[in-house]
Parts: structure tokens; sequence; C-alpha cells
């Protein structure tokens, strides 16, 4: 049985049509996870330590419970800090005169101590989830 122009012409437009099924869902998809993974991160509650002459200010920081927070530590100091807690497992090198972000959380309504583990008799706060 021979196809005539006409049946051959539409016969490939239904094949490419076939195959464009399987391959316009890719891009959406991927548009789809790229927008759902930038709208978790525009979520994130943002808290700042600093760190100056070895005291962390506030010495006292409260963040939600039950929530993963952004927490950036600034270092006025001319001497490096290690951010340190071995409550709720965190430790960063914060540089002399730079910063450091790091995100902590969820954490459990509680009480949690961190500190400078390079001047660890003198600088300590406390991380309270509420």
């Amino acid at each position: 049985m021979a196809l005539d122009h006409t049946e051959m012409i539409e016969d490939f437009h239904w094949q490419g049509i076939s195959r464009m099924r399987y391959i316009l869902p890719f891009p959406v998809l991927i548009t789809a996870l790229l927008t759902s993974l930038t709208a978790l991160g525009a979520n994130d509650l943002s808290f700042e330590l600093s760190l100056k002459e070895h005291k962390f200010t506030p010495s006292e920081l409260t963040i939600p419970a039950d929530q993963r927070v952004k927490l950036t530590i600034k270092n006025l100091d001319s001497t490096p800090a290690e951010f340190e807690s071995h409550n709720f497992k965190a430790e960063k090198v914060v540089p002399a005169g730079g910063e450091v972000s790091l995100y902590i959380g969820p954490l459990k309504a509680g009480t949690y101590g961190f500190f400078d583990d390079f001047h660890e008799d003198e600088t300590k706060g406390t991380l309270i989830a509420k």
C-alpha cells in the first residue's frame, strides 16, 4: 500500500508531534525545579552575629524553633576566629576582618551554646530557639 504525498506529510507531522511529547516536558521540568530551589532559599530567615574584641554581639541570639536559618558571623577583630557549637554541630573559621555564613537547624526549642574555639575562655554566646 503506497502513501500519497499528502498522507506522507501528515504521517511525518504526527511522528514529530509524538516525539515532541517527550522533548517538551524536559525544559519545563528543569524550569520548575530551578524555580522551586530558588523559592526554598528565599524562605530562609537570616540572622547576624558580630565578633569584636573577642565578644559576640549579641551574646544571646533568639531564632525560631523548628526552622532552618542562615547565620552570618562578621569578625571585626584583627585575628581569625572559629565559630563553633557542639550543641548544634557547627564549626566555621572566620578570617580576621571577614565574614562567613552557615545554615543551622531546624532546632528544637531550647538553649544552645556557641563559642570562638580560638578564644574559648573569653568568647561565648547563647542561641535560643523558641
